[in-house]
């Protein structure tokens, strides 16, 4: 099957999924609530979105000049941007179209700028965990996924760092059809791995510019969720609850976490004592915010790289 038909089946199957997912309420009490939204808080929302890529736009670029490669500021961040359209391929390995619009545009090698994409998705997680510090006393069910997110995070930092136990990964990941194609890549790419991980002034800045993107995002739901008039949920709650959502979706490995974020998050304000019609509404939205609205600025800005064309031309 190709790409762009497995991309469609994707969003046609998000899509459907989320008429079912609404369709499953009260559906007069989620027009009712769509109708009451309330759009003060709009402008705020939408200024968090661009403010959150440009934190992560800055860790790209610092990722990328620690292996010397300088490239204009509008190409890296039109080429940044694109990465956003493909996270919707199971465990974001779409992203990895980063490193071939970097070969096509400017002839560098995958085998350099491949592990850049394997490092930010490795921050990700470190990010979400510290920020998650801030208010997990306030939401027990998120000290076990933080336990286990952080033993993998552990785990992966000491298998990168050891030459030993990473040639052991490999020959294990070679075995698995799925990432097989993959495991070559990770061989080119374990220098680079390293030093994008253990230079501790490279830590730190990531790190840091992480946790800022996942307090951002977590004040988007905030937001949202006031605009829907729950104010019941104070953010040191709020923080906890939405990244053990989003921890738990990536965990799952399907295209974006789909379903397992938005039935998590929804089941959790439940808990919290939201109405199920109104968290269903709100999680929609969160998501719409928070993932969707970047989707679609990833693929203009794959347009404009005119990168699919070229590669369709390179196979004719």
């Amino acid at each position: 099957m190709k790409p762009i038909n497995t991309l469609l089946l994707i969003i046609i199957g998000a899509v459907a999924f989320y008429v079912v997912f609404l369709l499953v309420s009260d559906f007069s009490t989620i027009h009712d609530k769509i109708y009451d939204f309330n759009y003060v808080n709009l402008p705020i929302i939408l200024s968090l979105i661009p403010l959150g890529w440009f934190l992560l736009f800055i860790r790209w670029n610092i990722l990328l000049k620690n292996i010397e490669i300088n490239i204009p500021l509008k190409n890296s961040f039109e080429i940044f941007i694109s990465g956003f359209a493909l996270t919707i391929i199971p465990g974001k390995v779409g992203e990895l179209i980063k490193a071939q619009i970097l070969k096509t545009k400017f002839g560098i090698a995958r085998k350099k700028t491949a592990p850049i994409v394997i490092v930010e998705n490795y921050y990700n997680i470190v990010g979400i965990i510290i920020i998650s510090l801030l208010g997990m006393w306030f939401f027990e069910f998120s000290l076990i996924v933080l336990s286990i997110a952080a033993a993998v995070v552990s785990t992966f930092t000491l298998i990168i760092l050891s030459k030993k136990s990473f040639n052991k990964s490999l020959s294990f990941i070679s075995k698995i059809k799925y990432l097989h194609k993959y495991s070559q890549i990770l061989v080119d790419a374990h220098e680079i791995l390293v030093s994008l991980i253990k230079n501790k002034k490279i830590f730190l800045l990531s790190s840091a510019l992480t946790a800022l993107f996942w307090l951002t995002e977590s004040l988007t739901v905030y937001f949202v969720l006031r605009s829907f008039g729950i104010d019941s949920i104070s953010m040191l709650v709020i923080i906890p609850t939405y990244t053990t959502s989003i921890i738990l979706g990536v965990i799952s490995f399907l295209p974006l976490g789909l379903g397992v974020v938005e039935g998590s998050l929804t089941g959790f304000l439940s808990h919290l004592g939201i109405e199920f019609p109104i968290a269903v509404t709100a999680v929609v939205f969160i998501r719409i915010f928070t993932r969707w609205i970047s989707i679609i600025a990833g693929f203009i800005a794959l347009k404009q790289t005119k990168i699919l064309s070229q590669l369709k031309n390179n196979k004719e």
